[in-house]
């Protein structure tokens, strides 16, 4: 009798191929060679014209959208190396995972070939490019042909499209690695932090559209890699032990922000994400915490606005002989907004999903038209109408006018700066508050509404009160925000206090930044409006398509990452079904505890 197991051929699960067909042995060596030519490529001179923005005519140093292919390059060759066991960069490639390498290619063939596309549209033609153009756009693709020919498990099984998509996927289970000592943990964050700080200062610092698409795609797909190798995992696990110490490095880097700037007109762009950031925060608690969906949660911000312009001292206020300080001005704003979201949620919040949609949004076409009709003459006299009120005079705080610069051992701090600075403080009292309202007995009333109302109200919770402390505590946030935003603006206006509009603030845009950033997370609201006031900032092409543009970022969105860019871990669990929510992390040892295990019987 032929025993078929010995007959039967040996089945192997080690990869042999890749997408390309080319030999294995050749895709670690030309992933390498490409990311140093690539890098390399960016100290030729590209074009002959200084014409196109950047100056890319000098040879021997780059300009402009080349310091982005040099960046990108870099990050090749580090992942390259990590294929060969380098001490240090093998996490770049552990478990012989493709996508890193994959992605960082992608990285910077996107950013070479859109800059050439960019000269040639720019500039008439193709024949604007100078050889060092051509040599940078071969060498770009050379690591792409490497990352995609290194052997892929079931790439002859499989249908091109399956095997790209496997070349771009997390691995199913990248086991964690012990953490380190503490103090190497919090040095981990510092430097992360630095990095942050100094990639995001870039960011704002692009002066014009092709740089910051050029930046965009870097930082896409080097974070896409760095997800997929784990790293961003791992270095949440050392967030999670260093909660306090975190939050800290992440102030110290929004005070540093405007030192770091030469215009104060980037301090403006800061203090407006701050602005944004911190009512798409307290949105966060209504719909990230709660989940009431609030389709006018932009008027809050109006009534805390038009309270501090009212009580400001400006000769066009309905009481212009009354000027309150900072302190009471905000306070006024942020009670008045409270008071109003009591007002409005009381006789509302019995609703549940669409139907409260709809309640809200039509508050907040209420307050524009309100506030745009009290103007004497349709109503009373009190917001002076479509005029708005304009000459809101500058903060003195403490003696410091916040209209006048100020020097600080040796840097220079404009106007814009000055309010950046009061908004990072105002920003860390509102993330105090979110976070230990989260925390708190009412937080987890608020997270079992959201999850199941009716369950939630079997087990005793009163979930109209705890819908109403929501809808109070996010509106007097809002109204906190809107009391420097009028400081800040000079003047305040009905128009951009709508539900939908082509300029922030309005609705829509506030809850886009936090489905987009992730919902009941703290850093993901501040995350997606920075991404969504930049976007339409620095790509003058989206202002009058920036509804279109919201729209499509969170269709892809939707489809790719329904929990969000900063992701809450029981959402994650949800939309992925990759475990249940009763079970326990795997607890690893730390560096510093004995290493030794105890044998069970």
């Amino acid at each position: 009798m032929t025993n078929t197991t010995e007959n039967a051929m040996p089945q192997s699960d080690t990869p042999t191929r890749g997408l390309i067909p080319l030999p294995a042995a050749a895709a670690r060596p030309l992933l390498v060679i490409g990311g140093i030519a690539t890098a390399a490529s960016a100290f030729l001179a590209w074009t002959w014209t200084a014409k196109f923005p950047g100056d890319l005519t000098i040879t021997g140093y780059p300009g402009g959208l080349q310091w982005l292919t040099l960046t990108a390059g870099i990050l090749v060759t580090l992942v390259g190396l990590g294929h060969y066991g380098v001490p240090g960069l093998r996490a770049l490639a552990r478990d012989g995972s493709n996508a890193p390498a994959a992605l960082t290619a992608l990285g910077a063939f996107g950013t070479t070939w859109f800059t050439v596309i960019a000269i040639a549209a720019k500039l008439g033609g193709l024949t604007n490019l100078e050889p060092g153009g051509w040599i940078a756009a071969v060498a770009s693709l050379l690591p792409l042909i490497g990352a995609f020919s290194l052997p892929q498990a079931g790439a002859g099984e499989h249908s091109a499209t399956d095997t790209f998509r496997a070349y771009l996927a997390k691995p199913d289970a990248i086991p964690p690695t012990p953490l380190p000592t503490p103090w190497i943990q919090r040095l981990i964050i510092t430097a992360v932090t630095i990095v942050g700080l100094f990639v995001f200062t870039y960011g704002i610092d692009t002066e014009y559209g092709e740089l910051f698409i050029g930046y965009l795609i870097v930082v896409v797909f080097a974070v896409w890699a760095l997800h997929t190798a784990g790293l961003i995992d791992q270095f949440s696990r050392l967030v999670a032990k260093n909660r306090s110490f975190t939050l800290a490095m992440g102030f110290a880097a929004a005070i540093a922000f405007p030192f770091t700037q030469t215009d104060d007109h980037y301090a403006n762009i800061g203090v407006n994400i701050l602005i944004f950031g911190t009512v798409a925060l307290g949105l966060n608690i209504v719909v990230g915490l709660a989940g009431l969906l609030d389709l006018g949660y932009v008027a809050f911000l109006g009534v805390g606005a038009y309270t501090a312009a009212l009580v400001s001292g400006s000769e066009f206020s309905r009481f212009s002989g009354v000027q309150f300080p900072f302190w009471a001005a905000a306070l006024t704003g942020a009670a008045a907004s409270l008071v109003f979201g009591v007002l409005i949620g009381a006789p509302t919040l019995r609703l549940r999903g669409d139907y409260l949609a709809i309640v809200t949004l039509g508050f907040g076409e209420i307050f524009r038209i309100a506030v745009n009709n009290m103007d004497g003459d349709s109503g009373p006299d009190i917001t002076n109408g479509p005029n708005g009120i304009p000459s809101i005079p500058d903060l003195h705080i403490l003696g410091i006018d916040f209209s006048q610069t100020h020097n600080i051992a040796g840097f220079t701090l404009g106007r814009f700066a000055n309010y950046y600075l009061l908004m990072v403080l105002i920003m860390a009292i509102v993330v105090l508050v979110y976070t230990r309202a989260a925390d708190s007995r009412i937080g987890r009333s608020w997270i079992a509404i959201r999850e199941d109302e009716t369950a939630a109200t079997a087990m005793g919770i009163n979930g109209f009160r705890v819908k109403l402390v929501a809808f109070a505590l996010g509106a007097s946030l809002a109204g906190l925000a809107g009391t420097v935003s009028a400081h800040v603006t000079y003047s305040v206006v009905p128009n951009p206090y709508q539900f939908a509009g082509s300029t922030p603030p309005n609705s829509a845009f506030l809850l886009a930044a936090v489905v987009l950033g992730g919902m009941g997370t703290v850093a993901g609201p501040i995350l997606g409006a920075a991404l969504l006031y930049l976007l339409p900032e620095k790509l003058v092409f989206l202002q009058d398509k920036s509804l279109l543009a919201f729209g499509i970022a969170l269709v892809l969105l939707m489809r790719f990452r329904p929990e969000g860019i900063i992701a809450n871990r029981r959402r994650q669990l949800e939309f992925h079904e990759t475990g249940q929510l009763d079970v326990p992390e795997q607890r690893l040892p730390d560096a510093d505890e004995p290493a030794t295990t105890k044998a069970g019987a």
